[in-house]
């Protein structure tokens, strides 16, 4: 019996050192896969979260002051008389998908001719 008891004592040491060094391989896995994913962040060159709201709140403001002279000019032409202009609108160039193929060169003959 006292033999037993001593064998399953040495069972539970090992045991809770098994499971220490597993919480400390977890641990470090952890930080390595933080580390890792904030290099990989880094380099795709992201804005904060910071930096899109007050781009966001530049744009806001920037459409609100559009739509206000928008008004504006409309309220002046029809004080004028004149007849508004339709809002023109410039071509944008279009931008080639990423994944167009491109054309293939013709096959080279082999041979003589």
């Amino acid at each position: 019996m006292l033999g037993d008891k001593r064998l399953f004592d040495d069972m539970a040491r090992v045991a809770s050192g098994a499971a220490g060094a597993l919480g400390g391989f977890r641990s470090r896995m952890e930080g390595e896969l933080r580390d890792h994913v904030e290099r990989l962040l880094s380099r795709m060159n992201l804005v904060t979260r910071e930096e899109y709201e007050i781009a966001l709140a530049l744009a806001q403001k920037a459409r609100a002051e559009q739509e206000i002279l928008a008004e504006r000019l409309t309220a002046l032409e029809a004080k004028l008389g004149v007849a508004p202009k339709p809002a023109v609108r410039r071509a944008v160039p279009k931008a080639k998908p990423k994944g167009a193929a491109k054309p293939k060169p013709a096959p080279r003959r082999r041979g003589g001719a």
